[in-house]
Formats: C-alpha cells, sequence, structure tokens
C-alpha cells in the first residue's frame, strides 16, 4: 500500500468522523430546542382557563355544599313525601361529586379554594364564614340563590309536609341562582371542561326546577 493510498483513507476516515459529530450534534440540537419548546400537558391545560373559570368553580363550591346542607336537614326528618325525599337524595348525589371536580380543577390551576368573589354559607365547609358574616349581605339575603342564616333556621324549624313544602320554594331559588352563574360561565368561561360541566348543571337544575315546581302542587 503506498503512500497516497493512505492518505486517501485517512481523508475518508476524517471525512465520516465528521459528518457523524455534526449529524449527533444537530440531533442534540434539536432535541434540546424540541424539549424547550413543547409545553407539557398540564402546562397546556392551565394555560387553557380563565378567571371566570376560576370564579365559577370558587363559588359553585359553598353554593352545592349549602344545597347538600338543606338536603341534610330534610332528610332527618320524619313525615316528609316520599317523592321530596327522594329529590333531596338525588340532588345530594349530582352535587358533591361536583364540588370535588371544582376542587380538582382549582388544585390543578395552581389556585386557592376562596377569593373575594366566593359566597359564604352556613355548610360544613372549614373556613367558610357564615352568609351572615359578609359584608352586605343582610340586604342581599338570595345572592346567587343562597340561603341566608335566617332561612336555614326555618328549613331546620319546620316539621312535616311544611318542612318539605318550605325546602321546595328555597331549592328553587337556589337552582335559580346556580342557573344564573352556569349561564355566566357558558358565556365567558374558557376551560372547555368546566363550561361543559356549567351546561350540564344549567340542564339539570331547569329539569329538577320543574319537577319541584310540580311537586309543590301535591303539597
Amino acid at each position: 500500500m503506498n503512500k497516497k493510498t493512505l492518505a486517501a483513507g485517512a481523508i475518508a476516515l476524517a471525512v465520516t468522523f465528521a459528518a457523524s459529530a455534526c449529524s449527533d450534534s444537530g440531533g442534540d440540537e434539536a432535541t434540546t430546542a424540541t424539549a424547550t419548546s413543547a409545553p407539557t400537558s398540564a402546562e397546556a391545560n392551565s394555560a387553557r382557563f380563565d378567571q371566570d373559570d376560576v370564579m365559577f368553580s370558587r363559588m359553585m363550591i359553598p353554593h352545592h355544599a349549602q344545597a347538600i346542607e338543606m338536603s341534610d336537614m330534610l332528610l332527618a326528618k320524619d313525615g316528609i313525601p316520599e317523592p321530596v325525599r327522594a329529590l333531596a337524595e338525588q340532588i345530594k348525589a349530582e352535587q358533591q361529586p361536583e364540588i370535588e371536580q371544582f376542587e380538582a380543577w382549582l388544585e390543578e390551576w395552581g389556585m386557592p379554594m376562596r377569593g373575594d368573589d366566593a359566597p359564604g354559607m352556613n355548610g360544613h365547609m372549614s373556613g367558610m364564614p357564615s352568609v351572615s358574616d359578609m359584608p352586605g349581605m343582610d340586604d342581599m339575603p338570595h345572592m346567587d340563590g343562597m340561603m341566608s342564616e335566617q332561612d336555614m333556621q326555618a328549613l331546620s324549624d319546620a316539621q312535616g309536609v311544611d318542612a318539605a313544602r318550605l325546602f321546595l320554594e328555597q331549592m328553587i331559588v337556589h337552582h335559580e341562582g346556580a342557573i344564573e352563574m352556569a349561564q355566566d360561565e357558558i358565556e365567558d368561561g374558557q376551560y372547555p371542561e368546566t363550561v361543559e360541566l356549567a351546561r350540564t348543571i344549567a340542564d339539570t337544575q331547569q329539569k329538577e326546577i320543574d319537577t319541584m315546581r310540580q311537586l309543590l302542587t301535591t303539597l
């Protein structure tokens, strides 16, 4: 083998190594760029929510919790007509999972459970002030359909058919407030899953209002 052959072989080998190095470097740079530019799924999901989604979730948690408390009050009484009792059970079964969903979204978004936009309530939620503790609530007893302490006491004191009638009357107002909030979320919300739940709430609670109005005619 002469010197020319050796030189040609060395040059070819050097070119191969150089090309390989360039290829590897380009691949590394592309991988780095891709990793840097591609957001995680959590970041992508969080980027899709807005303040309307947060406000709706925060407000619906105590709102639903009060509906569950009202239902528990009724179910603890004797002499409640079975159709009204069944409705109270249905409300509890629907709204507790929705509370858990709202809490999960707020956690996913990195938002606190409470905000200045959340209505107070008389329920069992830790840290939640009662309605009467909120400024101006004495002048707005049914803001967003929420019952006042006086309303809740009246339901607690009522018995039998009178309790069933009062429960239905109060829950109609309560549902109307929820539907109004849900409609605001449908119009202004951005997070697709939250908007879809708002549609479900509006539809379900309107049907329940129709049922409650019909039940009132039988009492």
